[in-house]
Formats: C-alpha cells, sequence, structure tokens
C-alpha cells in the first residue's frame, strides 16, 4: 500500500504531528506488532549477561562520559 503525502509541502510541525498520530494509532494495539527473533536473542543474551554478573549498570552521566570517550 502507497501514500501519497505532499511531503515537499508540509513544514516540519506538521510532518512531526503525522507522526505522532500514526505512532497513537499503532500503539493502540500493540498486540498487532511482531518483534523480530533477534529482539528475543538480544534480550535473552543481555538478561544472561547481567545474571552472570557480566554487565552492570551505570547512572547517566556515566554513560555519557563513556560514549563521547569513545567518540573522541
Amino acid at each position: 500500500m502507497s501514500f501519497n503525502l505532499p511531503l515537499k509541502y508540509m513544514s516540519l510541525r506538521e510532518k512531526l504531528a503525522a507522526m505522532e498520530s500514526l505512532l497513537e494509532d499503532i500503539a493502540r494495539t500493540p498486540e498487532a506488532l511482531e518483534s523480530p527473533a533477534w529482539h528475543k536473542d538480544l534480550l535473552d543474551e543481555r538478561r544472561q549477561r547481567l545474571v552472570d554478573g557480566q554487565s552492570q549498570f551505570v547512572d547517566w552521566e556515566t554513560a555519557k562520559a563513556v560514549i563521547r570517550s569513545k567518540l573522541s
């Protein structure tokens, strides 16, 4: 199914409002969304790493600092 929205004529505000409306509509029926198998696999792996003590939580400021240091 194809939609023909006048995207090039829409303002950013109108585009964001359209996205918001679509997401709200999709959220009304979460059971209709099927996650890919790799999502479950990744969550299972992370859960196991946490159980095995291989993962740890850090506060957001620390996480941002680690990410920034990796990017520079």
